[in-house]
């Protein structure tokens, strides 16, 4: 069986970590799978919106597979801006991604689901970056961990290596659902179609200015608005959302 399982249907892809005899740790052929399924779905006009989960009810992923992917010998040459041994390209996905989070969410997989824009969880589902307990680092979580929730629970969530349970994380907004596990992916479905219906040039660009616009001044991230406005607004979809607005209907967008 392949590591990662990739699946499109209508407009959403589902991407599911799927070794789960070592809760989804992440090997060279995960990493690799991401990768692809990742490019599949920023290149795939019909697709819109992906979806990432992990196989089984116990873990979304327990992180990086310690045993294969730390054992190496590292070259000096080994240092890249971007890792293609890594998820790196998950950070250039344009289409919205949801995390359908189930089970174990540690280290690098506390990582991935930064990645996306949307988080969801399971009611058995735990959080953590033991990196440090082991005299690694966290890497990328490191960086988007502090952006996304409050910087006193990122900290301690870093720093002290512990776990924190599917609660905890929608009290810090960690995650913006936590559900039973038989609703996990019904629900994440049901958010991925109301993101379909949408404008997808307008969800796109929507994302963008989001992500890129926080770390910008003010007067630059208006700026950027301005000119990604131009974009969305010369659209044949612009034409057609109001059309439809008015008449009543339910648009039908072309992506262009």
């Amino acid at each position: 069986m392949p590591a990662v399982l990739y699946e499109k249907k209508g407009n959403v892809a589902y991407i599911t970590l799927n070794r789960p005899e070592v809760m989804n740790a992440m090997d060279q052929d995960v990493y690799n799978g991401l990768n692809q399924a990742f490019h599949d779905i920023d290149t795939d006009p019909n697709i819109r919106v992906g979806i990432v989960t992990g196989a089984g009810d116990k873990a979304f992923s327990a992180g990086a597979d310690l045993k294969k992917m730390h054992s190496r010998h590292v070259p000096d040459e080994f240092w890249q801006p971007w890792r293609q041994d890594q998820f790196y390209l998950g950070l250039n996905v344009a289409k919205p991604l949801i995390a359908a989070i189930n089970g174990y969410c540690l280290a690098g997989a506390l990582e991935l689901a930064t990645f996306c824009d949307i988080r969801i969880a399971s009611e058995n589902s735990s959080f953590g970056a033991p990196e440090v307990r082991w005299n690694l680092l966290h890497g990328y979580g490191a960086l988007r961990l502090v952006q996304a929730i409050p910087l006193a629970s990122a900290m301690e969530l870093l720093l002290t290596g512990k776990r924190i349970d599917a609660k905890e994380a929608l009290r810090i907004g960690l995650v913006s659902r936590v559900v039973p596990s038989s609703k996990l992916m019904p629900t994440a479905m049901e958010i991925a179609d109301a993101i379909c219906e949408n404008g997808p040039m307008a969800v796109k660009v929507t994302k963008e200015l989001a992500l890129r616009g926080a770390n910008m001044p003010l007067d630059q991230a208006i700026r950027l608005f301005w000119a990604l406005r131009a974009i969305v607004y010369e659209s044949e979809d612009t034409k057609e959302g109001p059309m439809a607005f008015s008449e009543k209907r339910k648009p039908v967008f072309k992506g262009r």
